[in-house]
């Protein structure tokens, strides 16, 4: 097995030497600033590891960083805080507005006409109505369905490009805070319209009106802006293709179960409707008409197959091999640790790993689970 470094304290430098074996965890309790960030229903956010992740990574000698699958832009996000040039990339479209949005974005905000004129239908303007044609009883009601569409479009109308993602980050936000399980991924509207006793959810959240999660949301997205005087930006990509050289790179690919059936967290299955409303003018082409909660057609993605995504990662550490690499995973994952830790071995001959303490991500019902990393020098 690995050896593993079993405890960490966040009031010393970490001892990357296997030698010195000192006391605790990667911990959710180490962030010294008050996150900035805003919260999120994002499955799978590190929101609450960044300040855990960014203790073991400080003292390492770096000024560029790439977060290769960046999701939610948490990591980025403390990376860009720490007053690191950041790139923020995922192969989303979604996800890459969230990255203009919180880390490209330096200094434009939306104020309140902004947020009334994006969520209000204006005179003289035609509206397209496919997602009260497409998704009538699958998510949102009837209401909420057009009013959906509408935001949609006069937010795709908006000139400027860091306030059209702040918008559609908010839009996100909103979506998500109404659905049970914050999920795309079935067609369940009736758990939310039911008149029955509850054990889970928060119906007043899910009853509230849309324009009054936009507002509050797109207030707390303004918070996380931040110019640290370093150039940021957001890609696109998959992260295989990415040319350019940084001093390090955070890897965050989707996790798939060592147990079961061996899939991965398929994020555009997950959150196809956001996706969707990012791309809305090409949504109609790319919807499956079969499927009962209308997803995208499937793409197939080989970091959520359990028998390609171990060769995807070495093939990532070969195109990464110039830069430190910093990889987040679960100890009970495919591919296991030890074969993480031969495979990151083959371009970096000093590798740590840090396991953290269990750590419960929502939704999941793995308490066993830990957060391990993996740093290759």
């Amino acid at each position: 097995m690995v050896g593993y470094l079993d405890v960490w304290t966040f009031r010393r430098s970490p001892p990357y030497s296997r030698k010195d074996r000192k006391e605790a965890t990667l911990t959710t309790q180490a962030a010294t600033t008050k996150p900035t960030f805003p919260t999120t229903r994002y499955q799978g956010s590190k929101r609450k590891l960044t300040g855990a992740i960014l203790t073991q990574i400080a003292n390492l000698d770096f000024n560029t960083a790439l977060d290769a699958f960046a999701g939610t832009g948490s990591v980025a996000h403390a990376l860009k805080e720490l007053g690191k040039q950041v790139t923020y990339n995922d192969a989303l479209a979604f996800n890459h507005q969230i990255g203009i949005a919180l880390i490209e974005n330096d200094t434009v905000k939306i104020d309140e006409n902004d947020i009334q004129s994006a969520t209000t239908r204006h005179k003289g303007v035609t509206y397209d109505d496919f997602i009260q044609r497409t998704f009538e009883d699958i998510y949102f009601t009837t209401d909420e369905n057009a009013w959906l569409d509408v935001a949609v479009q006069n937010i795709q109308n908006v000139e400027s490009k860091h306030k059209r993602a702040m918008l559609f980050y908010a839009l996100y936000q909103s979506a998500m805070i109404k659905r049970p399980y914050n999920l795309f991924h079935r067609k369940n509207l009736y758990m939310r319209t039911a008149d029955v006793e509850r054990s889970f959810g928060n119906k007043a959240t899910w009853d509230r009106p849309f324009p009054d999660h936009f507002a509050r949301l797109a207030r707390e997205a303004n918070a996380a802006i931040l110019n640290t005087n370093q150039t940021c930006k957001a890609t696109c990509s998959d992260a295989l293709t990415i040319k350019e050289q940084f001093d390090l790179v955070y890897i965050d690919p989707p996790y798939v179960s060592g147990a079961g059936s061996g899939r991965g967290v398929d994020y555009q299955h997950f959150y196809h409707f956001l996706e969707g409303m990012t791309r809305y003018k090409d949504w109609p082409d790319r919807v499956d008409q079969t499927s009962k909660h209308r997803r995208l057609m499937n793409e197939i993605n080989p970091w959520c197959d359990g028998s390609k995504n171990a060769d995807m990662f070495t093939k990532l550490f070969e195109h990464l091999e110039k830069s430190i690499l910093v990889v987040s995973y679960r100890s009970d994952g495919t591919p296991s640790i030890d074969e993480l830790k031969e495979r990151l071995e083959r371009v970096k001959p000093n590798v740590t790993v840090i396991e953290g303490e269990r750590y419960q991500y929502a939704l999941s019902t793995n308490r066993k689970s830990r957060e391990v990393l993996l740093i290759g020098k």
